[in-house]
């Protein structure tokens, strides 16, 4: 008698965006799918993002008139990596980005397209971040629930990834899974795909792997303890870039909420709490975190203007905190340190420092070069931030074809990963981010592992 109580074709862990793109993708093939979530409702780390997704060639970029292929993304994303990530990943998102998000728009309906408002800026060369405007990752994970009950495909929500089950070859029999209830059912599966989130809110895990993040607020999402990944290593599953992660140097505090890039793309820039410059703000998103961090008490503060707030504030995060009217104001820079705290001298000093950089097309003291978006003039708007660790980078080792490797380099015969519970291509720290790569890995290797699981059972 089989050990499981019933057996499916394609079973998906996790329902986030890699785990419904990996469902709708394999369901095309006419396999039989399941998924699995461990919330009650869809959200996860998609819907705690912008929705937004990288992808090289597209049609949306070429009516733009933006040449862009995938020999461009290829090289945008090894170079932000200082080469020390994994070519064959790389490859894979930048040669299949496309194909992925098109796929989705033309089949699914996603009205995704390219999002002008951000610049080719921290890494990436081209415009090529794609998304719905005015809306969030939340809007795309609820629309792809939408399509995957279009498409008949059962979702089992709070329900817990718990164990993994192999023959004595490696394949891959079943899962152990952990109902609301705390009944435990036993499911077999033909083939799996681990979409699950990272380990972010892991915090021996995070220990163990970034101990930089420490001193870092986590501003992820809860359920991401990393089951998938270390249920995998318990099979011989191979993992990479541990330590690799995207921090965030722009969570409002105390409103939880991120400003998005485009305010300091725009001429935005940052201060601490004495109002004194410490970084360029236009180098790297993500490992900005650091010297933010080491700032007093943690806190700067985003200086911006009207300018600047009118170009971003249909940006759905910048919006709800406009609502909540977080931001701060000053007709004039003293105003300005007045209602922030900030020391005036310096305030006025490094907005006069700016200025004239830019007056003079120079690089700044902080290297920052002011030639396409001038600094903020009066009257002002500042809120108040603090650095966070969103999302972690690293995890299961996949080939090509999104085949979860072994330790040897061998792929197990039916196991998949992709999203965060599989390594991406930021490298093994957090400076080699790029812009909506979360997403993007999530997306083109649910759809890769999708397809690749969908061609598997049919085989």
């Amino acid at each position: 008698m089989s050990r499981f109580e019933f057996t499916v074709p394609v079973l998906v862990i996790g329902a986030g965006a890699c785990g419904a793109v990996a469902a709708l993708a394999a369901a095309e093939t006419g396999a039989a799918v399941m998924v699995v979530e461990r919330d009650d409702r869809p959200g996860g780390s998609t819907g705690m993002s912008q929705g937004l997704v990288c992808a090289a060639g597209t049609r949306s970029q070429a009516a733009h008139g933006i040449a862009d292929d995938a020999e461009i993304f290829f090289a945008d994303i090894m170079a932000k990596a200082r080469g020390e990530t994994d070519p064959v990943i790389a490859r894979t998102l930048a040669e299949n980005s496309a194909a992925a998000l098109e796929w989705l728009i033309d089949r699914h309906r996603l009205p995704w397209e390219l999002d002008t408002r951000f610049r080719a800026s921290y890494g990436n060369s081209r415009q090529r971040l794609h998304g719905w405007p005015g809306h969030s990752g939340l809007d795309m994970v609820q629309f792809l629930h939408a399509r995957m009950s279009d498409a008949g495909i059962d979702v089992l929500m709070e329900t817990r990834l718990v164990d993994i089950f192999a023959d004595a070859d490696g394949r891959i029999e079943g899962v152990a899974l952990e109902r609301a209830d705390g009944a435990i059912e036993h499911v077999g599966c033909e083939t799996l795909i681990l979409a699950a989130g990272g380990f972010g809110a892991n915090r021996a895990m995070t220990d163990r792997h970034m101990p930089e993040t420490q001193a870092l607020r986590y501003n992820g999402h809860e359920g991401s303890h990393g089951e998938a990944i270390f249920l995998s290593e318990k099979l011989g599953a191979a993992v990479g870039d541990m330590g690799s992660y995207q921090g965030y140097a722009m969570l409002t505090d105390p409103q939880g909420i991120s400003v998005p890039p485009p305010v300091l793309l725009e001429g935005g820039l940052i201060v601490n709490r004495h109002g004194d410059r410490f970084t360029d703000e236009t180098t790297d998103i993500a490992g900005m975190v650091h010297p933010l961090s080491r700032q007093p008490d943690g806190l700067g503060w985003v200086i911006y203007d009207e300018r600047i707030e009118a170009r971003c504030a249909e940006i759905p995060e910048l919006a709800a905190l406009m609502a909540l009217n977080a931001p701060k104001a000053g007709d004039t820079a003293d105003g300005l340190a007045r209602a922030t705290g900030v020391d005036p001298d310096c305030l006025a000093g490094a907005l006069s420092a700016a200025q004239a950089a830019s007056e003079r097309n120079v690089l700044d003291t902080m290297g920052r070069d002011w030639i396409d978006a001038p600094p903020p003039r009066a009257p002002y708007r500042a809120l108040r931030v603090t650095g966070a660790l969103y999302h972690t980078q690293g995890g299961l080792q996949v080939d090509g074809g999104a085949r979860v490797l072994r330790t040897d380099g061998t792929p197990f015969a039916n196991l998949f990963a992709g999203g965060g519970s599989a390594r991406s291509v930021s490298g093994p720290s957090s400076w080699g981010y790029l812009p909506a790569m979360g997403l993007t890995t999530a997306v083109t290797l649910g759809w890769v592992a999708g397809r690749a699981a969908g061609a598997l059972v049919a085989a």
